[in-house]
């Protein structure tokens, strides 16, 4: 199976249970008076619209380079990826919003309803199902090297925080009164907070790449100790690398013996580019600039 039908597939799943959890936690929300569980379907409504977000865009970026291209598509998982941050950063802002605004209420003497057991038991269901997604979307991620998965299984992740907070809600409204019902605003703030975080650590390599950041400075010397490795090769300089999707691009400059015949400069100048295909991918490229030496 290629690494663009795999992708399809792990998204196709989740989407399906997403789609299911969904329309549950709507329905177990209204049956049993949960706001909590109202908004974790919103944000079950986030995860599914990010899941058709990586179906749209990673089947663009498995395209080879043509025309309009030069180096091809890899850069729409990148666009994908900054979605889902973005998606993952407005649903985390809120549910802090929402849970500040019940605890202010709550702060001014107002009541929140005592929900339902039904929304706990969608709830727990909820973490279950949303945890074993997390597992699977990004074990497939790393495999894959698909930085929109991991994203994707981060999204999972935050799902089933939010059902954790509902959980913890529902089940202090159950057990302990009605003055214990705070309880969902306050577990609804400090999970919306953690999810905050781990928007932006999706959202700024995205970023990163969308400007043409540079590679890591341990890469960058990766490289530079690969040009080196082929003999008569010296001084390799100038280097620029950026990311591409899920591959890499470097131009760097190198010093030959001025003497050398055309021909040999050229196997110089292949041997380094199968080297660097061969550690980092088919699809990743180097540029190099050939100077004699001085």
């Amino acid at each position: 199976m290629t690494r663009e039908k795999e992708i399809y597939q792990v998204t196709v799943v989740g989407g399906v249970a997403n789609l299911l959890l969904l329309a549950c936690k709507f329905a177990a929300g209204v049956a049993g008076r949960s706001g909590a569980m109202i908004a974790d379907a919103v944000h079950s409504l986030s995860d599914f619209v990010t899941d058709v977000v990586v179906l749209l865009f990673v089947g663009i970026s498995a395209k080879p380079q043509d025309d309009s291209h030069d180096y091809g598509h890899g850069k729409f998982e990148t666009v994908a990826t900054l979605f889902i941050g973005l998606a993952l950063a407005a649903a985390a802002i809120g549910i802090v919003v929402s849970g500040a605004t019940k605890l202010a209420s709550w702060l001014q003497g107002e009541a929140i309803p005592r929900p339902g057991k039904i929304a706990l038991w969608c709830a727990l269901l909820s973490i279950l199902v949303k945890e074993i997604l997390y597992q699977y979307t990004a074990r497939k991620g790393k495999k894959l090297q698909s930085k929109a998965l991991v994203a994707n299984a981060w999204h999972h992740r935050s799902d089933a925080l939010s059902s954790v907070a509902a959980a913890i809600g529902i089940t202090g409204a159950l057990l302990l009164g009605d003055r214990w019902t705070v309880l969902d605003p306050i577990a609804s703030i400090v999970v919306g907070a953690m999810l905050v975080k781990v928007a932006w650590e999706l959202l700024g390599p995205s970023i990163g790449e969308l400007t043409e950041q540079s590679l890591p400075k341990e890469t960058e010397q990766e490289i530079l100790d690969l040009v080196l490795s082929v003999e008569g090769v010296s001084d390799p300089h100038n280097l620029r690398t950026r990311r591409i999707g899920n591959h890499i691009a470097a131009e760097v400059h190198i010093r030959l013996d001025g003497a050398m015949p055309l021909r040999e400069t050229h196997e110089k100048a292949t041997a380094i580019e199968q080297l660097f295909e061969a550690r980092f991918g088919q699809g990743s490229h180097i540029i190099i600039h050939m100077e004699p030496q001085k």
